[in-house]
């Protein structure tokens, strides 16, 4: 599905004027395009997806990436004949891309989208935007500075699911909001596997309340209209790292993996081997680590309170060794209450005839198809009144569908709409990260954050799209 047929079939889209995409490339040339950090989202989403729809409109001039093995991997994996470079300056230089997408690890974020934007660059970068307030602070005055432009990834945004949710309190179909109850599950594939990576280091992710909890602030603030003004959270590590009584170095080789039920065999996968493993010896990275190495010193438990401004209060919480991969909301209004929930097992709508890594990649698959009977489920109950159903139908493609209509805006050039403000830039991508930076703080002092002491930015109860 595209993004007009999906802005079609939406319920609800309020009309807007139609204004080009800022990515759109003059009349007569495609618009030029470089890619920083070749890992597995770099070469799928932003590579494969990419130039299988839109090769006729843009060119990679560039790839870059710290380890040269990757690099060469990626070129052909992706059948460029573009230049590679491991010096990023160098390959603005020589290169001149128009705009720059950012897939590196998370804590070098601020470092290739700076630089790309002093070289006159606007940017395209994944969430999370980055992973402390002081990185922050700096990317939103190197924007100011240099007059170019930021674009952060909120993929989650554009499905179909959190739309008609956006539309229906839009519409205060159950009053005004006064609280939101939210609590997301990652499950013991999907949320292992942030144990294995580079994920694992504070250092590189800012925890799992930066790098994954970003998409859900960022959903909240959005669905809501308005922005976190004060944090309090509890967190730990109980399960994963030092939790456990034998470990290895990774799952290759391990004496344990007879007895060890989280066991992954990375050799099955030619494309991680040949991405991963075979280019090791050039930074040591080691893709499949051990779940329990001792280095581990991100929460595996989150649970977290935010004041918005304007009022609305929610608890959220984060499970990353949960039997089942999913979520569930609640937004308790003046008039009732709106619950939404994907992926429970046990409710409407959820394939049980499949395990749950099976599910995870086709959560993600960006060729997914779904069938008509597929829904996502939204009750809505008003007070004293008998609740209603609300069937959205699933779309194809990553992130609930979100990743190709996302594509559609960054890479088609074509007029488009965007009434509900789906694409986000550095105060969107300021306002997710800032809760989780600040939750963080908050478990490792015992205080309340207030978000307005964090950077120069002051939270509103209003749309603010940068």
């Amino acid at each position: 599905m595209n993004r007009r047929t999906f802005l079609k079939t939406s319920a609800g889209i309020l009309a807007a004027a139609p204004f080009a995409s800022s990515f759109a490339a003059a009349a007569g040339r495609k618009r030029r395009f470089a890619l920083v950090g070749t890992g597995v989202r770099g070469l799928s989403m932003w590579g494969k997806s990419v130039l299988k729809t839109y090769a006729d409109r843009i060119e990679y001039v560039g790839l870059c990436d710290a380890n040269p093995g990757r690099l060469e991997y990626a070129r052909k994996y992706l059948g460029l004949s573009c230049p590679v470079f491991t010096d990023f300056d160098k390959m603005l230089k020589q290169t001149r891309p128009d705009v720059v997408i950012v897939t590196t690890v998370d804590s070098t974020h601020h470092e290739f989208i700076i630089r790309g934007l002093e070289h006159g660059c606007d940017i395209v970068t994944e969430k999370p935007m980055t992973t402390d307030e002081t990185k922050c602070q700096a990317i939103l005055d190197a924007e100011k500075r240099t007059g170019r432009k930021v674009t952060v990834t909120f993929n989650y945004r554009y499905g179909a699911h959190p739309t008609r949710l956006k539309e229906l309190l839009r519409e205060k179909a159950v009053g005004k909001i006064t609280s939101v109850d939210f609590h997301w599950y990652l499950n013991c594939h999907h949320g292992t596997d942030y144990f294995r990576r580079w994920h694992r280091l504070r250092g590189k992710g800012g925890t799992l309340l930066v790098h994954k909890a970003t998409h859900h602030f960022d959903l909240v603030n959005w669905w809501l209209d308005a922005e976190p003004e004060e944090v309090f959270a509890y967190g730990g590590l109980d399960f994963y790292g030092r939790n456990h009584s034998f470990r290895h170095t990774t799952c290759r080789g391990c004496p344990h993996k007879d007895k060890c039920r989280f066991f992954w065999d990375i050799t099955k996968s030619k494309h991680m081997m040949d991405l991963y493993v075979a280019n090791e010896q050039h930074d040591g990275y080691q893709r499949d680590g051990c779940v329990w190495k001792e280095d581990i010193d991100i929460f595996d438990k989150m649970a977290v309170q935010v004041k918005f401004a304007g009022g609305v209060q929610m608890s959220y919480s984060l499970t990353t060794y949960s039997p089942y991969e999913g979520w569930r909301i609640a937004f308790n209004g003046t008039n009732g209450r709106l619950e939404a929930w994907q992926d429970v097992p046990w409710d409407l709508g959820f394939d049980t005839s499949i395990t749950q890594d099976a599910h995870h990649a086709k959560q993600f698959d960006q060729n997914r198809k779904t069938k008509k009977a597929d829904f996502d489920p939204i009750i809505v109950m008003k007070n004293f009144e008998k609740h209603e159903l609300i069937k959205v139908p699933r779309t194809g493609g990553g992130h609930g569908g979100g990743d190709p209509i996302l594509l559609a805006d960054i890479f088609s050039g074509e007029k488009r709409t965007d009434p509900l403000g789906y694409m986000a830039g550095t105060r969107d991508g300021a306002m997710s990260i800032l809760p989780g930076i600040a939750a963080r703080t908050s478990i490792d002092t015992g205080k309340p954050i207030r978000i307005a002491d964090l950077t120069t930015l002051k939270p509103v109860c209003k749309p603010i799209h940068s």
